[in-house]
């Protein structure tokens, strides 16, 4: 059954309480090997997720891969750009605090997601910091004060880059900058050699896998966001809903699954908003295309649903939050592969058998 699409259900509010945790806030900057540690079961450790697969990952790779495109039960594929917490040994030191650079790092998100779909779906994971680098970001998006010398090829700033938060960060926060001298062209560009390019062409393979096996394709792409926004935000000083569910403002994805995405997630009495404020970023952009079959949509979760923003640990809503999550992949999964795939104009095929 599909949830019914009624927009009262996008102002409900889901009230959680904090619960304090003794799992401690690990360093970042510089010193930080990125390389993780064993899967303990009782946290994030070096930001390996609760699903074996997010376990694998090494230094060397600029992403870990959770499921395959081979074994999913829907035509659905997630991402998680933003998830790691560590900055990499060997990269440029950034002047700004420990503090600073986890207020930029989506706590946690990476696990929510692996364990809400339990292996139905893959789910892609960046390996570097979204302040080294931002897969979120369009590869032109380069801040041209960051560098010591002109960039070679050409430079596109985002509104957002204008900001501080382009492709690679100025500003870690407010008034907090990330270096303390220019970088080099080299430096950028093996940040996205060996990180940005690798990811992106991850996730394009894992779409195309999808689409070809299923005849569609909706990409999930993952996100948390502060609860209130700051001055290097749009809606600086204002709280923000329980979700975000963004499509570019209707290019990235059917409008009728948006609202359908919302509707689901409000039923669990979320409060949800659509494109604001946000509206999606670089990743949607290049994987969304609704007319042909390929849809595109970025969750925002509120941070405080789950984790003490403060603290940056995890709180009794964590749980409550992976269940609503579940519920939501399964009804996602359930329409995909029955009534809502005719809705989106590229009706859905029986998977083809894999070789």
């Amino acid at each position: 059954m599909l949830p019914m699409i009624d927009p009262k259900c996008f102002v409900m509010h889901y009230v959680v309480s904090f619960d304090e945790t003794n799992e401690s806030m690990k360093h970042l900057n510089g010193t930080a090997d990125i390389t993780p540690k064993a899967n303990s079961g009782s946290g994030l450790g070096s930001n390996l997720g609760a699903n074996p697969g997010l376990g694998q990952a090494r230094s060397s790779q600029p992403f870990v891969l959770s499921g395959q495109p081979n074994t999913a039960e829907a035509p659905l594929v997630f991402d998680s750009p933003h998830s790691w917490r560590s900055w990499p040994a060997g990269g440029t030191r950034s002047a700004a605090p420990d503090i600073a650079l986890m207020s930029g790092w989506d706590a946690y998100v990476d696990e929510l997601w692996a364990e809400a779909l339990e292996g139905r779906a893959p789910l892609l994971a960046a390996c570097f910091h979204r302040c080294y680098i931002d897969a979120n970001r369009s590869r032109n998006d380069i801040d041209p004060a960051l560098l010591s010398t002109p960039w070679p090829e050409p430079v596109d700033l985002s509104p957002a880059g204008q900001r501080g938060m382009g492709l690679i960060r100025r500003f870690a926060l407010p008034g907090v900058p990330m270096y303390d001298a220019p970088l080099t062209v080299d430096d950028v560009m093996g940040r996205i050699t060996r990180c940005y390019d690798p990811y992106h062409a991850q996730l394009a393979a894992l779409v195309d896998a999808v689409h070809a096996r299923f005849g569609m394709c909706v990409h999930i792409d993952c996100h948390s966001m502060k609860s209130k926004g700051n001055a290097m935000n749009e809606d600086s000083g204002a709280a923000r809903p329980d979700m975000v569910v963004s499509d570019l403002e209707g290019q990235s994805a059917d409008p009728f699954l948006v609202r359908w995405v919302a509707a689901s997630l409000g039923s669990s009495g979320y409060r949800v908003q659509v494109n604001h404020p946000y509206r999606g970023g670089e990743l949607v952009r290049r994987h969304g295309r609704p007319a042909s079959g390929r849809h595109s949509i970025q969750i925002e979760i509120n941070r405080a649903l789950y984790m003490d923003e403060q603290r940056f640990v995890r709180h009794g809503g964590y749980g409550r939050l992976v269940r609503d999550l579940g519920r939501f992949i399964e009804q996602l999964c359930n329409g995909l592969t029955a009534d809502l795939a005719p809705r989106l104009g590229a009706p859905f095929s029986s998977p083809k058998p894999q070789e």
